[in-house]
């Protein structure tokens, strides 16, 4: 994959979104058996939040999805394809979050992870996130800005 842009996602890009979201997860599903239906629900999202996708040659490779909560921008949904890792695909997406809360005039951007990804976690941690609440197997973090 190459020259790959991030836009805005249309509701045609819901099945390669949802497919990226399914292969980035997948690793996952092996060791997390409470693992939540993370690609349910992509159509709604692209109609009614924040949602960019990363393109390159006419595929989806990573995206991510974006919650307006009013004084804060909820990181609802992030993924990049395992076959596009360490290219800045998941980094990229995360500093448009940034912008994007900016843009809005959020002072906080939240996210909820599991607690069987200490892997994101830690790269959350690395980013500037604060990790702000554990309840069962949520992890909850924030950045303020």
């Amino acid at each position: 994959m190459k020259n790959w842009q991030i836009r805005r996602a249309q509701p045609s890009d819901a099945t390669q979104f949802r497919e990226c979201i399914a292969a980035a997860y997948a690793a996952y599903r092996d060791r997390i058996a409470d693992l939540p239906a993370v690609t349910e629900g992509i159509e709604d999202d692209i109609a009614n939040h924040n949602v960019w996708v990363a393109e390159s040659n006419g595929e989806i490779w990573g995206g991510i999805v974006l919650v307006n909560e009013g004084a804060a921008l909820r990181l609802a949904n992030i993924a990049v394809d395992p076959k596009a890792k360490g290219q800045g695909l998941g980094r990229a997406l995360i500093l448009l979050a940034e912008r994007e809360c900016i843009g809005l005039g959020c002072a906080e951007m939240r996210l909820s992870t599991h607690v069987g990804m200490p892997e994101n976690v830690s790269l959350y941690i690395h980013l500037g996130w604060q990790e702000v609440e554990r309840s069962g197997n949520k992890v909850k973090m924030s950045k303020t800005f």
